[in-house]
């Protein structure tokens, strides 16, 4: 009897190997960290090959920890780092250029040549700018998305245009190529991603789940490339003979945002979650009915299990928050540990006047501003080392009520509390600022790293280790709970000030 559920959570500073019980515990994790590659300023890479190898050591790193092997395993779940982009050659497995990672802006002037073509009479989708796939796929045109960064690679890399179109290399996200390695690579490895990743292309019409071949066309891209779309938990394969999990089914499949929502159990309407990592991200279920934003949010695909309906979700996405911490620490060397901004962010009681607007890829929800780079405002004489720390906390906390505020209007319902995971949740003083924020109380449960959990439940369910929903439900458990102790005087004189900074950070780029 198989008693445990794996999960591969490819995210974007690490790989990470988890397994869990049935009652959604952690048994045993293993993590490495791969290279972070800046060829120059806003180009943002990662080595694929480095990740696949890297996969390969942290699952068997954790199945040793936990002295378990393939047998001991039901299923197994892959999430990972949404939008970077990868092309590799499909006889040998090799990439033709690194994967562009989702922070990367080197597509801004792509961009706006695809929005330019709305004025042409083009017919792939309607209007023009930065709405024009919009209706189609629910997303603005951005550098954030995957098509674009195909095109670049098409359009940039020597002879690569003609192998895609003699229909020799493939594209993916990063669950697609975990999976296609997982299931033989050259040797007979599986093409196929699920609906939460494939809408994070700017390819996929988010009512029939499909490419939309005249948004392909527009972009340059040959539809072979394309892998086949699935659902978010069945089963696609058994991972090949020579993997330490052989045998094993891979069953389960999802984007790490809208896995950390499935695993923090936001299974109806109204729920939403917070997760804290290298950037910050907001989802709110919207049920089975996409909602369609005003304010600068994403609509996109929450989860769709088997056969059932598709879920649909509204998502604030704010590309820097744990990175800034990681750049002043590895670029500035204020700090030698993540963990000690916290120390010096509380021998200060505020921010001293200083506020840090981390634009430093643009500003994605919900601005959507691309010519936006970073700044720090408000500098005094006065301002100290702690400040400054508590400035950078600030920054993830008012970033977030912004994307909070824009999905309270978009859905008509204001948010009542705020389910919160991923690595920042261990600081309780940007927690507590978040709920004073806020002004709702800021939850965080026993399970914090709940992506790779929220992977391991699509995979589980599809082989029927969970039941259904309901033990998903009944897994989740509070650990504690945040509530809002500012007077709101403070509280709104804060977020001025901080709406304030962003406005300076607009129209750096040219």
């Amino acid at each position: 009897m198989t008693s445990y559920v794996a999960a591969i959570d490819q995210g974007t500073t690490s790989t990470r190997a988890m397994i869990f019980d049935h009652s959604g515990r952690v048994v045993a994790s293993d993590q490495r960290e791969h290279e972070q590659i800046f060829p120059q300023a806003g180009w943002v890479e990662h080595n694929g090959e480095e990740i696949w190898e890297n996969t390969r050591a942290v699952t068997a790193g954790a199945l040793a920890k936990a002295d378990l092997r393939a047998s001991d395993i039901a299923a197994v779940g892959i999430t990972n780092q949404r939008e970077t982009a990868l092309v590799w050659d499909r006889r040998t497995g090799k990439p033709v250029y690194n994967a562009i990672v989702w922070q990367d802006t080197r597509t801004d002037k792509i961009v706006h040549e695809l929005g330019r073509l709305g004025t042409s009479g083009s017919t792939a989708a309607g209007g023009s700018g930065q709405e024009r796939y919009r209706a189609t796929t629910g997303l603005p045109l951005a550098t954030y998305f995957s098509g674009p960064k195909i095109k670049w690679i098409l359009d940039n890399v020597d002879g690569v245009r003609e192998r895609a179109e003699a229909g020799d290399l493939l594209f993916g996200n990063m669950d697609t190529w975990v999976l296609w390695n997982m299931t033989g690579g050259p040797d007979g490895g599986l093409h196929v991603t699920d609906p939460t990743n494939a809408s994070r292309t700017l390819l996929m019409d988010l009512d029939t789940l499909s490419w939309n071949a005249d948004i392909a066309a527009e972009m340059g891209i040959p539809m072979s490339m394309l892998p086949e779309i699935r659902s978010s938990s069945e089963e696609y394969a058994r991972v090949r003979e020579r993997g330490v999990l052989a045998g094993v089914p891979i069953a389960g499949i999802l984007g790490d945002q809208q896995a950390a929502t499935f695993g923090q159990a936001c299974l109806s309407p109204g729920e939403a979650k917070n997760t804290y990592g290298t950037g910050n991200f907001v989802l709110l279920n919207t049920g089975t009915e996409k909602v369609m934003s005003q304010n600068g949010l994403l609509t996109t695909v929450c989860y769709k299990i088997g056969s059932n309906d598709t879920v649909y979700a509204l998502e604030g996405s704010i590309a820097v928050t744990g990175s800034l911490v990681q750049w002043l620490r590895d670029n500035l060397g204020m700090i030698a540990t993540a963990a000690e901004i916290e120390q010096h962010a509380k021998t200060v009681e505020d921010n001293g006047g200083a506020y840090f607007v981390p634009a430093f890829s643009g500003l994605f929800a919900p601005y959507w501003r691309s010519d936006a780079r970073g700044a720090i405002v408000g500098l005094t004489r006065y301002v100290n080392k702690g400040h400054l720390a508590r400035a950078v906390l600030e920054a993830t906390a008012f970033q977030s009520r912004e994307v909070i505020e824009a999905m309270n209007a978009d859905s008509g319902v204001p948010l009542k509390s705020l389910k919160v995971d991923g690595g920042m949740v261990v600081n309780e003083l940007l927690m507590q600022f978040q709920a004073d924020i806020l002004g709702v109380p800021v939850i965080r449960p026993v399970v914090n790293e709940t992506t790779a959990l929220g992977a391991a439940y699509a995979a589980g369910l599809a082989v029927g280790f969970w039941a259904s929903e309901d033990d998903i439900r009944n897994n989740w458990a509070q650990d504690k709970e945040w509530t809002p102790t500012m007077d709101e005087g403070t509280r709104e004189a804060q977020y001025r000030n901080w709406k304030k900074a962003v406005t300076k950070t607009f129209g750096w780029v040219e």
